[in-house]
């Protein structure tokens, strides 16, 4: 975790400096509605998607990028609005939705995030305590910020243990934090609480929250649709069980890399940081070690595959 976690990121990602860049990654800006805006990487890998709620009450940022992108992402927000940002909240602990928390704490914005991920971020000895959440939840809370209320609820042992989505209901908007890569296979963070099973059940969750007309915020990649998440949590569901069949053969780690049992999905869903073969590798720690830490059965995950 913490700054090896974003450094390995970003060289998986492929962000090294090169001669040919003309300049350094920033932030692009979409407008939604209700004075809400999506600010997603231009030209490189700033962190998670970070959405805005503006308003007579102040900026209500979700997510905040790394310390790099900081001043790139002051010019961002202050095109949007030159109000006080009131509150800050954290998706989930990973530096590249938590990098400026100190910095925009500092500044007095109060920095909202689930209980185990403030647990998580004290353990980080790169982070200063200004990082640390000052608020926390154990399950769900709700704002009435800007004229609109904004629901923020956990969803467990998912990309981490200490997941948070928010929601804008009158808005239809949500932001699902790392618990969607739209389009891509997901980073499943078995060693921050992380499982395949909670993170397919969460995405099961959200799906009973939106509908057509839903904008779906991911951590990482476009703007989703119900669509999109239901074709992630399909995928999801299929490679697991095709992972578990391999296991209840019994074959080996390096045998079922070598069988390559994901291969309909490489072209589609494989990239730089989460590849066909590391998410093969998940799907196996996961149904053969890890599930057991949470009370869990590999042979439930297999079960519940086929429904």
């Amino acid at each position: 975790m913490g700054k090896s976690w974003l450094w390995g990121a970003l060289l998986a990602l492929g962000l090294q400096a090169t001669a040919q860049a003309a300049e350094e990654p920033g932030f692009s800006s979409q407008k939604l509605a209700g004075g809400l805006y999506v600010l997603s990487g231009q030209g490189g890998f700033t962190g998670g998607n970070i959405l805005i709620s503006t308003g007579a009450d102040g900026t209500v940022m979700i997510d905040d990028s790394m310390p790099p992108h900081l001043n790139k992402l002051r010019a961002a927000i202050a095109e949007i609005s030159d109000a006080e940002i009131a509150f800050i909240i954290n998706t989930h602990v990973h530096d590249d939705h938590t990098g400026n928390n100190a910095a925009f704490a500092s500044e007095g914005a109060y920095v909202v995030a689930h209980d185990k991920m403030r647990d998580r971020l004290a353990l980080d000895k790169t982070r200063t305590a200004d990082a640390l959440p000052v608020i926390t939840l154990n399950d769900q809370m709700s704002f009435y910020v800007n004229d609109l209320p904004v629901r923020v609820f956990h969803l467990s042992h998912a990309h981490t243990d200490g997941d948070l989505a928010i929601e804008f209901p009158t808005l239809n908007v949500i932001h699902t934090g790392d618990v969607l890569f739209n389009g891509m296979f997901p980073f499943i963070d078995l060693d921050s609480g992380g499982s395949v099973e909670g993170y397919i059940a969460a995405q099961q969750r959200l799906l009973e929250k939106v509908n057509d007309d839903t904008v779906i915020v991911p951590g990482h990649g476009a703007l989703a649709s119900k669509a999109d998440l239901l074709r992630a949590n399909k995928m999801l569901l299929d490679a697991r069980q095709k992972v578990a069949k391999r296991i209840a053969q019994g074959d080996t780690e390096a045998e079922i890399l070598a069988a390559n049992p994901l291969a309909s999905y490489h072209e589609q869903w494989n990239w730089e940081f989460i590849t066909t073969e590391k998410m093969t590798r998940t799907l196996y720690r996961d149904l053969t070690e890890h599930r057991h830490a949470h009370g869990g059965k590999a042979g439930k995950a297999q079960a519940e595959s086929h429904h």
